[in-house]
């Protein structure tokens, strides 16, 4: 029997297209690929496959399953099953350095970013970073992992040395130019098999945690003091245009990626920066029920619509 099989590590972030699946009766199977057993001498089963293997995995104790997958990957490759994300994919998700690289190859805007593998090596390469302020991350990321903000080189040089510091998992850490935003948001572009699906606005007054999926929000922790607006975190945007789409679907096209979310960040005099491409892009049903919109539904039925193929 053909399925939909979902390539992952993250069981929280997969409930709505497990539902979606449920409610357009194909038949699915997710992967966790934290852990597992590859004999390559067998053949794949037959299915579609979507890879969302997530950069972030190691934060939740996963620390091998992007490594796992990129050889899933070659092997159902090998075996010319259907693949959506692939393992092209899986490499830019793990690393912001050569997401940058494609997008500029697309001439996309990206911000002014140095990347330094060693404590001593970020703050040399702060000594002569044109930008202040400016943010610290990580190049294998997600999740806001190691984003922070520096007005100086002493603030870096104590958070560098300090109890704080976080190691990146591959240990490059990027020094990156800083995006002033007077409205404090992000937009973030959702594309379904290689299509611009739709385009959010993301708030980011309360910090760089812009994780869109229902498991990541914090619900009741935040109480507004009575009479205070409560303003949505995310909004899809109506009728949203922009040129980029057109690069960013050459881009998505060229490097084999089929769902993604693209991130990026407008400055004060209406000058876009992208800065993130995410192929294991969620999707917040607040704001998908406001505007009519349902991204794992769509994920579902594109998956069903390749199964027929078969």
């Amino acid at each position: 029997m053909v399925k939909a099989y979902v390539i992952h590590e993250n069981d929280s972030w997969i409930e709505p297209l497990k539902q979606a699946f449920e409610e357009e009766n194909i038949p699915f199977e997710f992967w966790h690929l934290d852990h597992g057993i590859l004999d390559i001498h067998q053949d794949p089963p037959l299915g579609v496959f979507y890879n969302r293997m997530s950069a972030s995995s190691h934060s939740r104790g996963h620390r091998f399953a992007p490594e796992y997958t990129s050889n899933i990957l070659a092997w159902l490759e090998q075996h010319d099953r259907k693949v959506l994300n692939e393992g092209r994919a899986l490499e830019l998700e793990l690393s912001k350095i050569k997401q940058y690289l494609e997008l500029q190859a697309h001439g996309v805007k990206t911000p002014f970013t140095v990347a330094a593998v060693g404590r001593d090596e970020l703050l040399r390469a702060a000594k002569t970073f044109p930008y202040r302020p400016f943010i610290t991350k990580h190049n294998r990321a997600g999740k806001g992992l190691g984003v922070y903000l520096f007005q100086q080189n002493e603030d870096l040089e104590r958070y560098v040395y300090g109890p704080s510091f976080e190691y990146p998992v591959d240990g490059i850490t990027l020094l990156q130019q800083y995006i002033d935003n007077d409205e404090q948001y992000i937009t973030r572009c959702e594309f379904i098999d290689g299509e611009f699906y739709y385009a959010i606005r993301v708030d980011t007054s309360e910090g760089f945690e812009l994780c869109p999926a229902d498991a990541c929000q914090i619900g009741d922790q935040f109480c507004p003091a009575p009479g205070q607006e409560v303003k949505a975190k995310f909004q899809v945007i109506d009728l949203f245009e922009s040129p980029l789409i057109s690069q960013y679907e050459a881009l998505l096209k060229k490097n084999r990626i089929s769902f993604a979310g693209i991130e990026f960040i407008t400055d004060q005099n209406g000058l876009a920066y992208t800065y993130d491409i995410n192929t294991n892009t969620n999707y917040n049903s607040d704001a998908e029920t406001i505007a009519g919109v349902h991204g794992m539904r769509a994920i579902a039925r594109t998956m069903g619509a390749y199964l027929k193929k078969l």
